[in-house]
């Protein structure tokens, strides 16, 4: 019930921080709570990847792509992730999670999600990478396409060097994955 008691909460509140614009920051505020740590008594791995799912439904929230994608059938998707750990989020403490969409390629977008401390420290980085399924056409949208039925005029920058080895590291592991 935690998970979703903090989900209601980003959906419930997303109306007030605005519409979402690409190049911008979701800026989402938590406290390392005791239903959170490990063994250790900081914020457990896992908890971070379902901080970075309320990053990314505020910002499909935001810009309207949970809307579109319930009336046309589609699924927004993560496909993985790679996250870096820096400096441990002690029980208690206050810390943001900064999410973003970074850039697109064909049916692949890539998001970023900074987990922040206090004096805008990073804790943790994650890069996610994901596509919108269209269920109908059992098919990966072309991220230009979803862009365009979102109503905006937004293009995509070209993937960094540190997000182009992303891309190549997540295809190669998933071919792996294929076969095993």
């Amino acid at each position: 019930m935690y998970v979703w008691g903090r989900m209601a909460r980003t959906m419930a509140t997303a109306p007030s921080r605005g519409p979402y614009r690409a190049g911008e920051e979701s800026r989402l505020a938590f406290r390392c709570l005791p239903i959170d740590i490990d063994f250790n008594l900081h914020l457990n791995n896992a908890r971070y990847m379902m901080l970075a799912d309320l990053g990314r439904i505020d910002i499909f929230l935001r810009i309207g792509l949970i809307a579109l994608a319930r009336k046309n059938g589609w699924a927004p998707m993560i496909g993985g992730l790679q996250v870096a750990y820096v400096r441990e989020i002690r029980l208690w403490r206050r810390f943001e999670v900064v999410s973003s969409i970074e850039t697109w390629e064909g049916t692949s977008v890539i998001g970023r999600h900074r987990f922040v401390l206090d004096g805008d420290e990073t804790a943790a980085l994650i890069l996610t990478i994901g596509g919108v399924y269209d269920r109908s056409s059992r098919r990966f949208l072309d991220i230009d396409e979803v862009v365009a039925a979102l109503g905006r005029a937004a293009r995509s920058r070209p993937p960094t060097e540190t997000e182009r080895a992303f891309m190549i590291s997540h295809k190669n592991l998933r071919e792996q994955a294929k076969q095993v």
